[in-house]
């Protein structure tokens, strides 16, 4: 049986660690509004960007971008998986690692090569090992738009040279607090009109000027930022989420420990008290 002073001093490691725990929850949260209010400010801009892409794409059917035309053939397709760098968040990672394994199992028999380019240093670590690494992205501690232009940079110049013929982005989207659903998107090529639908914007008449090809030179590169600029706020607002929520479970479970080795400890107080009072006893019984 643990003696008073081991009690003693495993409950005040349980409460160091429950500051901790407290701590993390609560910088966590705050982290997760402001992670929020940039994905609900970055949804508009998103909307009518894609809007206009697919209006002008729909009424200019002659109009061509690289970015917007499918390969003839499907040798390479490219992955990238968002992660986060650090730990402590439950499943959230796994999750999303999970969910690249399972599309590299169901569309990477239809190409001969699959390449992993890994966004955050836990699927750099897991894809490492099993598979052939693209590029790694790592050190992101606050998204911003010029890690989706380098990202995007990347995959433009792969997808124009021919070096992959397709390319998709797996990450989490932030749903609520609680929740974190991997999600899949297809990067390239292109397909804005699939945007729209899922945005629910009806296509509005535009005035093309000077031309369409000249928009679209201008459109598609920023389209394909921002989709991965908006894949990159979804995954920061749930690594948030996941975090807070995480930390919150342990916090709960280091109230109950300690409520546990307090009443171990007053029983094992009890018990040497008890003791020395029979001994105490028993000494004068036997003057």
């Amino acid at each position: 049986m643990p003696s008073l002073k081991d009690i003693r001093r495993r409950i005040g490691t349980v409460e160091n660690t429950q500051q901790i725990t407290s701590a993390m929850r609560m910088v966590s949260a705050a982290k997760l509004r402001r992670a929020q209010d940039a994905i609900l400010a970055a949804r508009p801009y998103a909307q009518r960007m894609y809007a206009t892409l697919g209006e002008v794409g729909r009424r200019q059917k002659d109009a061509e971008h690289p970015l917007l035309q499918a390969h003839e053939s499907q040798k390479v397709l490219e992955v990238v998986v968002v992660t986060s760098d650090r730990g402590l968040c439950g499943a959230f990672n796994g999750n999303a690692i999970k969910t690249a394994e399972r599309v590299i199992e169901e569309v990477g028999g239809s190409f001969g090569q699959v390449l992993i380019s890994a966004v955050g240093r836990k699927a750099a670590e897991y894809f490492g090992k099993r598979r052939d690494i693209a590029r790694v992205w790592t050190g992101i501690a606050q998204v911003g738009i010029s890690h989706a232009e380098d990202i995007a940079a990347h995959l433009s110049e792969r997808y124009e040279s021919g070096a992959i013929d397709r390319a998709v982005i797996i990450y989490n989207e932030f749903v609520s607090a609680m929740t974190q659903r991997p999600n899949t998107d297809q990067l390239l090529p292109l397909s804005p009109e699939e945007e729209i639908a899922e945005a629910g914007h009806t296509p509005m008449p535009f005035e093309i000027e000077p031309d369409a090809a000249a928009l679209l030179e201008v459109l598609v590169p920023q389209a394909l930022e921002f989709s991965i600029y908006r894949a990159l706020l979804e995954n920061q607002a749930g690594e948030h989420a996941a975090r807070m929520t995480a930390m919150e479970s342990a916090t709960r479970n280091t109230e109950d420990l300690i409520k546990n080795l307090t009443l171990q400890y007053n029983r094992a107080r009890q018990a040497a008290i008890t003791k020395e009072l029979v001994e105490i006893v028993s000494g004068a019984e036997a003057l």
